[in-house]
């Protein structure tokens, strides 16, 4: 089992930046493909970025493209999240996920492990 705790959000201005952080517990040897979505209120949990266990590939979601960098911290465990040019349809609780994938999917279904979800809130 792999435990998860967000942290680092809170509230932007527009065209800010902002980075949250996934710290990771437990069998921390394991080869986890990391990720983060984000759910926004009366929507559907959407795919951020993902990262393989060996931080050699990422992915990104189209909301996320260009303005978002995903990475990973092995010796503090950790997966971070950097947001830039953020805006108010940003604004949302992020979560992170964890599982053994040898790729990195985009589906919430696809990952077992999540952690509380910390909230973005990006001001216009």
């Amino acid at each position: 089992q792999v435990q998860l705790v967000e942290s680092g959000g809170g509230l932007v201005q527009a065209g800010g930046s902002l980075r949250i952080s996934c710290a990771v517990s437990g069998r921390t040897s394991d080869t986890y493909t990391m990720a983060w979505f984000r759910q926004a209120p009366g929507k559907e949990r959407d795919f951020v970025a993902g990262i393989n266990w060996s931080a050699s590939s990422t992915s990104y979601g189209n909301s996320a493209e260009g303005r978002f960098t995903i990475s990973r911290d092995s010796g503090e465990n950790r997966v971070i999240l950097q947001m830039n040019s953020l805006e108010p349809e940003d604004t949302a609780i992020y979560y992170c996920a964890a599982d053994k994938w040898a790729s990195i999917p985009t589906t919430a279904t696809s990952y077992h492990h999540w952690g509380q979800g910390t909230r973005v809130t990006v001001s216009s």
